[in-house]
């Protein structure tokens, strides 16, 4: 730190940001010392930002600059390399290729620094005290002298502890920030690493550049691989090629599948690491034997198929074999060959609901029909005696076909013999409609096993649910590792109905759960395919099931669905956003950001997630000078903002909040650098500033997001430029999680495109094949 008689703004450089190469022939750059103001616009991908700065010269006149500058913080000085331009339309402004953050100098420039929330424990007011007692010298009291703020009115020696602390945490971070972003790391990502390896970081990164990938929540393969040649890691190094296998597994798992062919990994791992496949078979062959990955021979699709060479990363072939073990033990009474013995907790009685064995169904269903005041279908009375006769059921059917009376009919009936009831979803939302549904409780899969820190559940095989009956809604949205681990926690004799929508997109996570059992012929299933008189007058069902028939759906007659038209992307966004703030609100009375959802076929583009959400929350939760909010990268969070998870998280909250989670924030404090939001299951979490990554805006998220989720109504964007996504069951998903309203804005071509396209095909899975009860695979 220097000394306090010479701090001036170009003093005490923390880190230098390159935001763009500097072309070799042009003109000396220019140096602009400034204040960081406002961010007016940043792009979350390319990094591009459009701020205001003030400078010493500048006065109340305000500068715009422009460049990457994601990382910058309002408040922070700066010094910015780059070149004045002209711009046509928006006059003079400074062009950034680099910057710095140093230690601003004046009173101005201190306060506005100390009060921006980069110290953890300093917020507006304390700031504004803190300066008011030391002037200029406060930096150095802080740096040197951390026990004197005492002196200042409101810092005991708890809270002056706390701010040394944060301080000297800071100043390690901006010097391995130094290192870093010489190697093409961002600011978030400099500050994961460092609170990852503390101060190993740079040696971690020069040494094991590939093991940030692993470690570190943000970092994949890519960002890895330019760090390891930024740190001379050769192209063709071994270490390097077995990273990008596993990379290139482990996107085919985001992708779905649970496995890939030989060839196709092979393939595709030549495309993303640029080297011969004479060094990747090698490397293949070494990861297989170090058991990094596994091979598997597995049955092709259809009978005289040949057998494919599978290779899988090890998580995923340890789910799917012990997942198809679980269900196999749960469908036989007796001890399965080898999986538990008669002691184990989990081998409980033959059959926990063994009183419907040789139920009398002639009085049990007239009783039923009493109870519930309707009378069951011939194919759901069928579903209703399966599910409480066979240990392991499946229950599936398109809306208004009546899976939620049939579910409610077999939670009446158990529950009249007394059994013990676990009702779980997928989210949050989901087990709410679940408990409405029946008058029983139920929970999120995550709640309900209650998984510790680092994933493990506190039930399992060893320690099982007290269950008799237990019911999974929106199963299609249960992925191979989630069902894997629901399945361990079931007691032997207990019964397991999985009840959703197969034609439904299939779970974000790999796997496609429901489909493999509804294709495995062992596991019971009932298929309700009679659409209710009541639901025939409803344009979400109506529609729904044409869409999934591949007809075009009826946008005129109904009150429930509708279709603006519009071809144009910009005018898409722009109409939808309208019909979001004002249109429905004014109809229908519903409030835009708790009853009206958007969903979009995709992120990017115009009319995408990412950009609606700009849009949306300009619209209903403008910046007020009255409330503070936080930037982030090129997002913007204030109070009111509706906002889903990004990743697991084990450690936050009671039980863990996990990706998909839905809540708005309720509170930011920059002097705690906290900011708090309440989920959809009533939960208070908070997230430290550099937490912001795991968050991001819910106005608008894709359809895919929105599974196991339902909302009064829902909105859609349809446009030419999500081209590549248009599905039939993509559509189909959106248009389902409507339970009052929908509208779909856009192109009638894009519509026309997503209602003719199938599905994009099935996953690389072999949990149908495993079911098939073949020696040796349910062994293990």
């Amino acid at each position: 730190m220097p000394d306090p008689a010479n701090l001036s703004e170009r003093s005490a450089i923390m880190v230098t940001v390159p935001t763009s190469p500097t072309p070799a022939a042009a003109p000396r750059p220019a140096e602009l010392d400034a204040v960081l103001e406002r961010i007016t616009y940043a792009n979350e991908e390319t990094g591009y930002t459009v701020a205001r700065v003030a400078t010493a010269k500048s006065g109340a006149d305000l500068l715009t600059v422009v460049g990457a500058l994601l990382g910058a913080q309002v408040g922070e000085s700066l010094r910015l390399v780059g070149r004045w331009r002209s711009h046509p339309k928006y006059g003079r402004q400074f062009e950034v290729e680099s910057y710095s953050t140093v230690l601003p100098a004046t009173i101005q420039g201190i306060r506005r620094y100390l009060g921006s929330g980069m110290i953890k424990g300093i917020g507006p007011v304390m700031a504004d005290r803190m300066v008011e007692h030391f002037g200029t010298d406060i930096l150095r009291v802080i740096e040197e002298e951390p026990g004197r703020l005492v002196e200042v009115q409101g810092l005991g020696p708890k809270r002056t502890k706390r701010i040394g602390e944060a301080w000297e945490e800071q100043k390690a971070i901006k010097e391995v920030m130094v290192f870093l972003q010489g190697v093409g790391v961002s600011t978030s990502l400099a500050v994961r690493i460092y609170k990852q390896y503390g101060d190993t970081s740079i040696d971690t990164v020069r040494r094991e550049p590939y093991r940030l990938a692993a470690d570190v929540w943000g970092i994949g393969f890519k960002t890895a691989d330019t760090i390891a040649q930024a740190v001379g890691m050769p192209h063709d190094s071994p270490e390097r090629i077995k990273a990008g296998l596993q990379y290139t597994l482990s996107e085919a798992a985001d992708d779905g599948h649970c496995f890939l062919p030989e060839p196709n990994l092979v393939t595709d791992a030549e495309k993303i690491l640029g080297v011969g496949r004479e060094l990747i078979v090698p490397a293949l062959d070494e990861l297989a034997r170090d058991e990094g990955v596994v091979r598997e021979p597995i049955p092709g699709p259809g009978e005289d198929a040949a057998t494919i060479p599978a290779v899988y990363l090890v998580p995923f072939h340890r789910a799917e074999r012990s997942l198809a073990r679980g269900l196999l033990e749960l469908l036989d009474a007796r001890n399965p060959c080898g999986g538990t013995t008669p002691h184990s907790p989990r081998n409980g009685p033959g059959d926990r609901l063994k009183a419907f064995a040789d139920v009398d169904w002639g009085k049990a269903l007239p009783w039923l029909r009493q109870r519930t005041g309707q009378e069951l279908a011939p194919e759901q009375e069928e579903a209703v005696k399966l599910a409480l006769t066979a240990k392991v059921s499946v229950l599936t059917g398109g809306p208004g076909c009546g899976k939620s009376f049939t579910v409610r009919s077999v939670v009446e009936l158990a529950a009249a013999k007394k059994a013990k009831i676990v009702l779980v979803a997928p989210t949050g939302r989901a087990a709410k409609r679940l408990a409405e549904l029946t008058g029983h409780e139920a929970a999120t899969v995550h709640r309900l096993l209650q998984l510790q820190p680092g994933g493990d559940p506190k039930y399992d095989q060893d320690a099982p649910l007290d269950a008799d009956l237990v019911v999974v809604d929106e199963s299609s949205m249960v992925d191979l590792i989630l069902a894997n681990k629901l399945v361990k926690a079931i007691p032997r004799g207990a019964h397991l109905l999985l009840v959703g929508d197969v034609d439904q997109l299939p779970s974000v996570g790999a796997g496609e759960v429901l489909a493999d059992l509804l294709g495995a012929e062992v596991i019971p299933r009932v298929r309700l395919t009679r659409i209710f008189r009541q639901a025939q007058r409803s344009g979400i069902v109506v529609n729904a099931h044409r869409v999934n028939s591949g007809d075009h759906p009826q946008t005129h007659g109904f009150p429930d669905f509708f279709l603006f038209p519009c071809d144009e992307q910009d005018e898409a966004a722009e109409l939808t956003v309208d019909v979001v703030a004002n249109r429905v609100p004014r109809r229908f009375g519903l409030d835009p950001r708790r009853d009206v959802q958007v969903l979009a076929p995709m992120h990017r583009g115009a009319a995408g997630a990412g950009e609606l959400n700009a849009r949306l929350q300009e619209a209903l939760t403008p910046h007020d000078d009255a409330r503070p909010e936080r930037r982030y990268g090129g997002r913007v969070f204030r109070v009111g903002d509706k906002v889903t998870q990004l990743r697991n998280n084990y450690d936050k909250g009671e039980a863990g909040v996990f990706n998909g989670t839905v809540g708005v924030v309720t509170s930011v404090s920059p002097e705690e650098q906290t900011l708090t939001v309440v989920t959809d299951e009533d939960e208070s979490v908070d997230y430290g500033f550099d937490e912001l990554d795991e968050l991001a805006h819910a106005y608008a998220i894709t359809i895919h997001r929105s599974q196991g989720s339902e909302y009064p109504a829902v909105v859609i964007p349809l446009t030419t430029g999500a081209w590549m996504m248009l599905r039939r069951n993509l559509l189909y998903t959106g248009i389902t999680r409507a339970k009052k309203l929908v509208v779909l804005v856009g192109s009638r071509r894009a519509l026309a495109a997503a209602v003719r396209t199938a599905g994009a095909g099935r996953r690389h899975t072999a949990l149908a094949h495993r079911l098939s009860r073949e020696p040796g695979l349910s062994q293990r």
